[in-house]
């Protein structure tokens, strides 16, 4: 709870990934993937409830050894893979009995995100007015360096309106979405249905916690960074 307000975390994992099989329940440094986000999410200081979302007999089983509390099977139509990011959320939000003020999205691919940056997010939008957060990371190389070839393999800068600078501190700092937190007002969202907006706050998250994994290669790279740090 912030400011009297309550706050859900719904955690989404389906059982059908291609890159990585089993993906959320994949051993990392010793506990299931979806473990590390689960871990995150009991550290809070604002979440009142933490779900799983999940069609799977497995991963609900090892969300629930992890101690994540699982309301419901997430119905086969919303989890393919086709399904949108935002439809396990809005299930959620009308399926459960209770209300919230505050949704939390934490897709279990980002276990490097902690319990501060869930809490950084969330007082983005209790506190400062914003209607949504979602958390990024800043670009090291930007799309002012990117080019595309031309048919006689010339480069054409993918910006076309803007000028080509070779000087890295003269170029405009960007960011990426990294994945690892969207949070956002229940009732704002369900009017939306997106946490996207020009009204979507940043919460900026170091390089070293954005780690999406995606390939066998991001798990290896999530397996380094926390031996290291």
């Amino acid at each position: 709870m912030i400011d009297n307000k309550r706050v859900l975390a719904i955690i989404p994992a389906r059982g059908g990934s291609k890159g990585i099989p089993r993906k959320n329940i994949v051993p990392l440094c010793g506990k299931p993937l979806i473990a590390w986000t689960i871990e995150a999410a009991r550290n809070s200081v604002y979440l009142d409830r933490c779900i799983l979302s999940s069609e799977d007999p497995e991963i609900i089983e090892v969300a629930r050894q992890w101690g994540c509390d699982v309301p419901f099977v997430r119905p086969a139509e919303l989890s393919s893979d086709n399904t949108p990011g935002i439809a396990p959320v809005l299930h959620a939000l009308t399926t459960l009995p209770e209300l919230y003020d505050y949704v939390v999205l934490l897709q279990p691919t980002s276990p490097l995100r902690n319990s501060a940056d869930i809490d950084g997010a969330i007082e983005k939008v209790a506190r400062n007015g914003y209607p949504a957060c979602v958390s990024v990371v800043p670009v090291a190389k930007g799309p002012q360096w990117m080019f595309h070839l031309d048919a006689r393999e010339r480069l054409v800068s993918f910006l076309t309106d803007t000028p080509i600078s070779t000087i890295r501190q003269e170029l405009m700092s960007l960011y990426l979405l990294n994945g690892a937190v969207y949070a956002a007002d229940v009732a704002w969202l369900m009017s939306t249905r997106s946490f996207l907006s020009p009204q979507t706050a940043a919460y900026v998250m170091p390089e070293a916690r954005s780690v999406d994994i995606d390939t066998p290669l991001d798990l290896r790279l999530c397996e380094l960074l926390i031996t290291v740090f």
